[in-house]
């Protein structure tokens, strides 16, 4: 190729042979040692192996990235200055902002995303070569203190690098030779690197290739790339034909040709080159795209030849991750990956957050449980497990007790804390980490280990960086540290490795050329993208720079008009297959309206083409039809499917492939027998002789709460201020009260006239229940907000004592029967039919003599059952708790109430009519005739004898207590496992 000057611009659309004539002219002029810039590093590789492919080796020339271009101008031309790396560039920016005296962004300055935002914004400023005099206000100023905080510390960064290299083509004769350059796949140009192509042209030949087609909306987007590469080129442009149907079938071409036109004219018919995916739920839309992909695998296409394209793959990586996992098509997602979320990276974040930053015991845990603690599984569950039940949350308290529990030290904490350099001290605890999980012996093999020791590696990379800093004299807090840790990112995958679908982004993608592509997304809102715009880098703002300053490129294309080129670019990667994928509704049914690119292509052909070749599922549709199932897996989960609409076809079907055995245990899945069984444990319910009053009224709610609750007795592992633990802290207060009123007042019932003594008294007695019923540990905050919440409902129940006109006083105090702590009369316990009645009563009132009184039965809610609802919802303590005021405690029940400790507090209960002048001011509706009242005392006992007969038979049912489905207030049916509607 003969030496000369100038740009030359190949322009033409896509896949009309642009980047193939541009190859070749790289090949061409090897012998000059040519420059070929590419979009992205991961480019470079792929790009390489193509020239091979064509030439056998490449024994000169460099292909690179234009910063890659940058740095080697830079280099060469004497720059010394070493370049702020990404994370040390952040750590300035921060430091810009808290030395920056601000005046209407100093309130926003305190949020951690402002630094992000602002250093974008910088980033774009240099890029366009701007300089802090060219701006006003608070960004003037923090650009200034940017750039001093740079100099301070004799550092570039990227963007100044860029910035000297293209001062230095256009201003140093020695800068550049003659080595032309070639470089594509570029819609952009920053102020930068048109300063650069720029200067270049003015010294060697510099070819570009440029995706564009004047008056075609794809390519609105690009005209002023366009035109100004063409004013640079001065006449030297190579518009080339299109080409795309040389390449792609007929429907391909078309759509290349007519995507976005105002009269696109007669289309071919579609023989299957473009296809529809519509799903219903995000996981739904992804499964028929996989099942796709599969069938695709399976026909003999090679996995690296399908691309699946994301509009924002972070979004969808872990719905792509399931659904591609869950059908075993290999893949490969492209781009990177913050360290936070891998395994590696969690547990680090764990530990840090702990130690730095005031973290929870679940932090530390966190890091004891995985892999790289050292410890074993069990042995972390055991220590968690106690330090739960007993609430221990603070941090001291949360080592001080593991070490006590585990009788030995945390040997990765004690040389963490042992370490007073913070870097150093990361580093060597990551060390210790992988060595933990992975040991010495062997290399790690596997996805999760591998991402492990990139994770790792990337932690070293990013502590180098920051121990640069500081030996530069920056300063790096704890704080700083984590946050720099937390943003650390790691590269997943290259996007065509071999055997794997690759999944990408629009970006990288427009690049690409492969056999298959499945663009996803396609739903309004989703694409075409939302532009976020930039707090400190406003339209009209950057419009003003530019027309300040030629060379600064800020403004940004219209962005509809930008999403149309990349939605045309990916729609023009495949050479054998499109499929645009939409997902027509939410996991919830909500319908989604399509985007309007889903519209506009398949405006372009006929409306009996487009349906023939769209293929929908519907969010009813939960399994794969049998025959359709593209694993084995998904071919169980249809059998299952089927059984629940003809179960003998099922069977058939699940013999005749050796899945019997499958099915029947998926069928039993949510259906268990609930009679009891067992020889031994039916046999020690048939010898019980005692049962407490509690337990049957659990067997009257639900047989299967009784079974779970009294004879399984599961706990929770985290001990907390629940209802349970308040009632029993109010039942002791009371009791505490009621026992000690007559001697700190004179008298047994609560005096309206020493009100102010006796709430005195109750103040202190719920103090003393709190220290002595509170078993977990509490916060100081906690212990405030449950004294003061139980002291409401306790004064207020207080005072309505003392307003009652109830004649009787309380004088027996949680009067237990059944058990050897009773009293001796009480010790056997209320005998019925065979078996004995325990339980404990709260409190009863008599009258003077003794001789006649009620029962009280404390409720910590606000229900108070009445009469009837005694009755149907089989409340057994009130009418048995009466039988045994009457035939063991001696005393004539006058009758029994619920009382409600919160709420309206209203007093219900089962009274006897006749006593209503010792017992008045109740429900009219609660006191019942004799006949009637002692009827429904016998009916109690009647419930009782019947529940005790099932539970010695071992009879437990699914029965919840006024038929299905189950109460909402029951949360054990994941254990009993009754499905919830």
């Amino acid at each position: 190729m003969a030496s000369g000057r100038g740009l030359t611009l190949l322009a033409g659309p896509a896949n009309a042979g642009k980047v193939a004539l541009l190859l070749e002219r790289y090949l061409g002029a090897l012998d000059r040692d040519p420059i070929l810039i590419v979009p992205h590093g991961s480019d470079v590789e792929r790009i390489e192996r193509e020239l091979l492919a064509t030439c056998g080796a490449l024994l000169s020339g460099r292909i690179g990235t234009f910063d890659d271009l940058f740095e080697e101008i830079a280099r060469a031309g004497g720059s010394n200055l070493p370049v702020a790396t990404d994370a040390q560039r952040q750590l300035i920016v921060r430091t810009a902002v808290a030395q920056t005296s601000l005046n209407g962004l100093g309130a926003s300055a305190r949020f951690s995303g402002f630094s992000d935002a602002l250093g974008a914004a910088l980033a774009e400023l240099e890029s366009g070569l701007v300089e802090p005099d060219q701006l006003r206000g608070d960004l003037a100023l923090l650009y200034s203190s940017y750039r001093a905080e740079l100099e301070k510390l004799g550092l570039w960064d990227s963007d100044l690098r860029r910035r000297h290299a293209a001062d230095l083509v256009s201003g140093e004769l020695d800068a550049w030779s003659d080595r032309p350059v070639f470089a594509y796949g570029f819609e952009d140009l920053t102020g930068a690197q048109w300063a650069l192509l720029e200067a270049l042209a003015g010294r060697t030949e510099v070819t570009v290739s440029l995706p564009y087609e004047p008056n075609r909306a794809p390519f609105e987007s690009l005209t002023r790339t366009s035109e100004d590469l063409s004013s640079l080129a001065a006449g030297r442009i190579e518009e080339l034909p299109p080409g795309y149907a040389e390449i792609a079938p007929p429907e391909l071409a078309h759509l290349e040709r007519h995507l976005f036109a105002d009269r696109p004219p007669a289309a071919p018919e579609l023989q299957g080159a473009i296809r529809f995916l519509e799903g219903a739920g995000a996981r739904g839309t992804l499964e028929l795209v996989a099942d796709e992909v599969l069938q695709l695998i399976r026909a003999g296409t090679k996995p690296e030849e399908i691309l699946l394209v994301c509009p924002s793959v972070e979004r969808q990586r872990a719905q792509l991750e399931t659904a591609l996992s869950a059908l075993e098509v290999p893949y490969a997602i492209e781009g990177r990956m913050r360290i936070g979320k891998t395994a590696f990276g969690q547990a680090l974040l764990s530990f840090l957050r702990f130690e730095w930053l005031a973290g929870g015991r679940h932090d530390l845990y966190g890091f004891l449980r995985s892999p790289f603690s050292g410890l074993t599984r069990a042995h972390v569950d055991y220590l968690e497990g106690r330090l739960r039940g007993r609430g221990v949350s603070d941090p001291a308290r949360v080592v001080e007790e593991t070490l006590k529990l585990r009788g030995q030290p945390l040997r990765m904490l004690d040389a963490f804390r042992d370490e007073p350099d913070p870097l150093e001290a990361v580093r060597a605890l990551v060390r210790s980490m992988v060595r933990s999980a992975y040991g010495l012996d062997a290399p790690p093999v596997g996805p999760g280990p591998i991402l492990d020791l990139r994770a790792h590696r990337a932690v070293n990379e990013l502590l180098d960086e920051l121990r640069a800093w500081v030996d530069l004299g920056g300063a790096l807090s704890r704080e700083e540290l984590y946050g720099a840790l937390d943003r650390a990112t790691l590269r997943l995958a290259r996007g065509d490795e071999p055997g794997r679908v690759a999944v990408t982004d629009l970006l990288r993608a427009r690049t690409r050329r492969t056999e298959v592509v499945f663009l996803l997304g396609l739903e309004e809102g989703s694409f075409p993208r939302r532009q976020q715009g930039s707090p400190f880098l406003a339209d009209e703002e950057r419009r003003s720079i530019d027309e300040a300053s030629r060379r600064a490129r800020l403004t940004r294309p219209e962005a509809v008009s930008r999403e149309r080129y990349f939605f045309y670019a990916a729609c023009t990667r495949p050479s054998r297959r499109l499929y645009l994928v939409r997902e027509a509704a939410t996991d919830d049914g909500s319908p989604r309206e399509p985007s309007p690119f889903w519209d506009e292509t398949r405006a372009l052909f006929e409306p009996t083409d487009v349906a023939r070749w769209t293929k929908r599922r519907p969010l009813a549709e939960l399994t794969w039809r049998i025959e359709a199932a593209p694993t084995e897996r998904e071919r169980l989960r249809a059998l299952t499917a089927l059984a629940s609409r003809d179960e003998d076809e099922a069977h058939a079907l699940a013999y005749a492939n050796g899945w019997d055995r499958r099915l029947v245990r998926a069928l039993g899945a949510f259906s268990r027998p609930t009679q009891l069984t067992d020889p031994v444990l039916i046999e020690e319910l048939r010898a019980r002789e005692t049962f407490s009053v509690t337990e049957l009224e659990a067997f009257a709610d639900c047989s299967s709460i009784w079974f779970i609750e009294r004879l399984i007795r599961p706990r929770t592992i985290d001990g907390e201020v629940d209802a349970r633990l308040r009632g029993s802290v109010a039942h002791q207060a009371l009791f505490k009260f009621y026992s000690g009123l007559p001697k700190r007042t004179g008298g047994e019932r609560v005096d309206p006239e020493r009100l102010d003594e006796t709430l005195e008294f109750l103040r202190e007695c719920l103090s003393e229940a709190i220290e002595g019923g509170v078993w977990i540990e509490i916060s100081d905050l906690q212990r405030r907000e449950l004294e003061e919440s139980m002291w409401r409902d306790l004064e207020n129940f207080v005072r309505e004592e003392a307003e009652s006109p109830l004649g009787l006083v309380p004088r027996k105090f949680e009067v237990a029967f059944g058990s050897d702590r009773s009293a001796p009369e009480l010790q056997s316990g209320l005998r019925v039919d065979g078996f004995a009645l325990t339980g404990k009563i709260d409190r009863i009132d008599v009258d003077p003599f003794s001789a006649r009184g009620i029962v009280q039965d404390y409720k910590s809610g606000k229900t108070a059952f009445s009469a009837a609802k005694i009755e149907s919802e089989l409340r057994l303590q009130i009418p048995l708790y009466m039988l045994v005021l009457r035939d063991l405690v001696g005393m004539e029940p006058l009758g029994g109430l619920y009382r409600a400790l919160a709420g309206e507090r209203r007093a219900r209960g089962l009274l006897r009519a006749e006593a209503e002048e010792d017992v008045p001011g109740f429900s009219k509706r609660d006191y019942l005739d004799e006949d009637e009242f002692w009827a429904q005392t016998e009916r109690a006992k009647e419930h009782a004898t019947r529940f005790v007969e099932r539970i010695r038979s071992g009879d437990v049912q699914h029965d919840p207590k006024g038929g299905f489905p189950c109460p909402t207030w029951c949360d054990l049916w994941s254990m009993c496992r009754v499905a919830r509607t």
